[in-house]
């Protein structure tokens, strides 16, 4: 048994015990599995909701092991916001063991099957589907009708104030699309090509027309070894990658090495899975993500 499944036996016997009484409070308890979902249930639920993320700020969702304190939130709280598509399936184990009984939201269910690239590691079963719907708006989009659905279904008084939010959302995502699609339009095609610690950003390039290389593939649990960092650095010195980029939740020494090596352009820091920061909200990310990109390519 390796050692996450211990903590995780450890989290849900602690779950399992009686949890204290707590005071009524007249928001709806929430629970998402990491930040940039909790971001969304926050502009959905505004003042009716409160949201709690397990994974904190710059965390990694792919190794993140919870505590009794993360089983102890899913007990009591009234909805549960998962990614599903193999992205945080602990979360949903968690719950099980934790005897959930609220509500529960797959929120990235319904976006559009992107496959991940042929290189690409996978989350542990077969299904090769890219779980990193964020990252185009158009995906985003569903996963906030998701949240707001759920809402409905567990506060139905609140509809029409989650209808409206989510609706004046929607547009602001929307309008996000635009917004990135003419920042990034003037990058030359032979410069559409980058370097990132994993496979987070599939959905951005086919969006806008950028090429990510990622070294560790989908999930960043087993590092990328000596072989497959050689290969990266063979090909961004065949294929000329305009840049790479370091992620707020990773391990900056060997995109530094790769730079050092292939005399790539440093593009700075991107956000993948993970708030943080200056970065607070989903739409901060995307604009950052947009920006970073444009100043290190054109």
């Amino acid at each position: 048994m390796d050692r996450r499944a211990l903590l995780l036996g450890t989290v849900f016997a602690v779950a399992g015990a009686a949890l204290p009484l707590r005071a009524q409070d007249a928001r709806i308890e929430a629970v998402a599995s990491f930040t940039i979902l909790a971001d969304f249930v926050r502009e959905v639920g505004g003042d009716r909701v409160r949201v709690v993320s397990l994974v904190p700020d710059n965390g990694d969702a792919h190794v993140f092991e919870p505590k009794p304190s993360d089983a102890a939130a899913i007990a009591r709280a009234r909805l549960l916001v998962v990614n599903g598509l193999g992205f945080d399936a602990w979360a949903e184990r968690l719950a099980r063991s934790a005897r959930y009984s609220g509500a529960l939201v797959v929120a990235g269910r319904d976006v559009r099957r992107v496959e991940a690239k042929a290189d690409s590691h996978g989350h542990g079963g077969r299904d090769r589907t890219d779980p990193h719907g964020w990252q185009d708006p158009k995906d985003a989009a569903v996963y906030v009708r998701a949240i707001r659905d759920g809402l409905i279904g567990i506060d139905p008084a609140g509809r029409a104030e989650y209808e409206k939010r989510a609706a004046d959302y929607l547009a602001r995502l929307e309008a996000l699309d635009a917004e990135i699609r003419a920042l990034l339009a003037p990058i030359p095609a032979e410069r559409r090509r980058i370097v990132t610690a994993h496979d987070a950003f599939t959905r951005f390039g086919k969006a806008y027309g950028i090429e990510f290389i990622g070294l560790h593939g989908l999930s960043t649990e087993s590092a990328p070894n000596a072989k497959d960092v050689a290969a990266v650095i063979s090909r961004i010195r065949k294929e000329k990658a305009g840049a790479v980029f370091f992620e707020n939740m990773g391990d900056e020494r060997i995109v530094d090495r790769i730079a050092q090596e292939t005399g790539a352009r440093i593009g700075g820091t991107l956000y993948g899975d993970a708030l943080g920061g200056e970065v607070r909200s989903y739409i901060e990310l995307m604009r950052h993500n947009a920006a970073a990109i444009a100043r290190a390519l054109r």
